[in-house]
């Protein structure tokens, strides 16, 4: 299974008499694999917005590749509901629909309401990776790191989640990411108070889970959670 967060590990240095060897296992990614990549970065950070019509030619430039590489990334995305393929014309970037963020804050409520009382009693490793999570989360909206942000605040649930110890609500709860983080992105731009407000409520599930209250930390989460369709669809209020 995947893991939410990365964290690059830095390798002693060579002693200064040694002369470093090729590793063949720093090799660049494929030119598909490197278009793709700058899509749906792009699509998911909202660099490319929901409407815009790509064009194999000007990916092809942006990324360095000839325009084969291209239409093969485009497929795949396709497949993924992020672009809308339009023969001879180009790819549409699909917009977050209404549709999508009904179901996908439905299924976070079902996964992550469960989830949240599974996690109580929490262990100390739990604990200490969510204090960790909160910390770096509030160093990023510093930073005014949106993109940043809303995936360290995707890592904050997805802990809760991967805690719970079920595999198949794992991998459920996985497959909205890109989603989750798309939808991020849109409220933390629309609302900017919002991230402050996150970072506050993820205190307040941190402390109920520290807490030993499951019911409480439930009720955070239905509430946090059922914040996002409302921003996310413009109802603010």
């Amino acid at each position: 299974m995947r893991t939410c967060c990365i964290y690059a590990v830095r390798m002693p240095a060579a002693p200064s008499s040694s002369v470093p060897s090729p590793n063949p296992s720093l090799k660049r990614p494929p030119a598909a694999e490197r278009v793709y990549t700058h899509i749906k970065e792009a699509v998911l950070e909202r660099r490319y917005e929901g409407g815009t019509l790509l064009t194999e030619g000007d990916l092809a430039d942006a990324v360095g590749v000839s325009r084969t590489p291209v239409r093969e990334a485009l497929l795949r995305l396709e497949v993924e509901g992020l672009i809308k393929l339009y023969p001879k014309k180009g790819a549409l970037v699909l917009a977050v629909s209404a549709q999508e963020i009904k179901d996908v804050v439905e299924t976070r409520l079902l996964v992550e309401e469960f989830a949240a009382r599974k996690a109580v009693p929490a262990s100390a490793q739990l604990i200490v990776r969510l204090e960790e999570l909160l910390e770096e989360q509030r160093q990023l909206a510093e930073d005014g790191d949106l993109a940043a942000v809303a995936v360290k605040d995707r890592c904050f649930h997805a802990e809760i989640v991967k805690n719970a110890g079920n595999e198949i609500l794992s991998r459920l709860y996985d497959q909205l990411r890109d989603r989750q983080l798309r939808m991020g992105v849109a409220v933390m731009e629309a609302h900017p108070g919002r991230i402050e407000a996150n970072i506050t409520e993820h205190g307040e599930l941190l402390e109920a889970i520290r807490a030993g209250d499951a019911e409480v930390a439930a009720l955070v989460v239905r509430r946090h959670v059922g914040r996002v369709r409302v921003l996310v669809r413009g109802e603010d209020r």
